[in-house]
C-alpha cells in the first residue's frame, strides 16, 4: 500500500521523519490495508499547504481508479471539486446541491470536466434549498410564490417583496 500512495522509498522511515503530507499518505495506506470497499476521509487537507493538499487529492483519485474503492471526502476545501466525479454540498446541516461531472475516463487529461448535471436535492419532507446565489440575485426573503406548470415549478419573489425593493 505504501507504493500505491507514493511512499515506497520511505518504508523504513520513522513517523517523526515524515512530512505532514507523507504522514497523511501513510494514514491513507493504513486505512486501505484490509482492502475496504469504502474509505471515509474527514478534512484530509486541513493541516496541509495547498500543493501538498493537491497531491493528496490526486492520491485519492488514483486509488479510486486503481482499486475501485469508493472514497467519501468531507472537506471545506473547494479545490477538490474539479478532481471528483460527484460533489454533494451541505448547507445549514442539510444536503442542498449535487453536482455530477463527466467521468474522468472520458477525458483522462482534462483538468476541468464538463458538468453533466447540477441538482437541488429534494428531501423526504419535500424541502429543497435554492442555491444562495439564486436567492441573492432574486432578492428572495421569507416567502416566495410558487406556480406549478405541467412539467416544472416556477419560483419568484412575493409581490410585496418586489414593491419594497423598488
Amino acid at each position: 500500500m505504501l507504493e500505491a500512495v507514493g511512499l515506497a522509498a520511505r518504508l523504513h522511515y520513522r513517523p517523526d521523519r515524515l512530512s505532514g503530507g507523507e504522514q497523511q499518505r501513510v494514514a491513507i495506506a493504513v486505512a486501505l490495508a484490509n482492502n475496504p470497499p469504502l474509505l471515509l476521509a474527514d478534512e484530509p487537507s486541513g493541516e496541509l499547504d495547498s500543493q501538498t493538499a493537491e497531491s493528496i487529492f490526486d492520491v485519492f483519485r488514483s486509488l479510486n481508479e486503481a482499486y475501485g474503492v469508493t472514497i467519501v471526502i468531507v472537506t471545506h476545501d473547494i479545490r477538490i471539486t474539479d478532481k471528483v466525479d460527484r460533489v454533494v454540498t451541505i448547507r445549514d446541516g442539510r444536503t442542498s446541491l449535487e453536482t455530477i461531472r463527466e467521468p474522468r475516463f472520458r477525458q483522462p487529461d482534462a483538468g476541468l470536466r464538463r458538468i453533466l448535471g447540477e441538482f437541488v436535492v429534494l428531501d423526504k419532507a419535500g424541502r429543497l434549498q435554492l442555491p444562495k446565489d439564486y436567492i441573492d440575485k432574486l432578492n428572495l426573503k421569507e416567502r416566495v410564490r410558487v406556480l406549478l406548470a405541467d412539467d416544472h415549478i416556477t419560483v419568484w419573489p412575493e409581490e410585496s417583496q418586489k414593491r419594497e425593493d423598488r
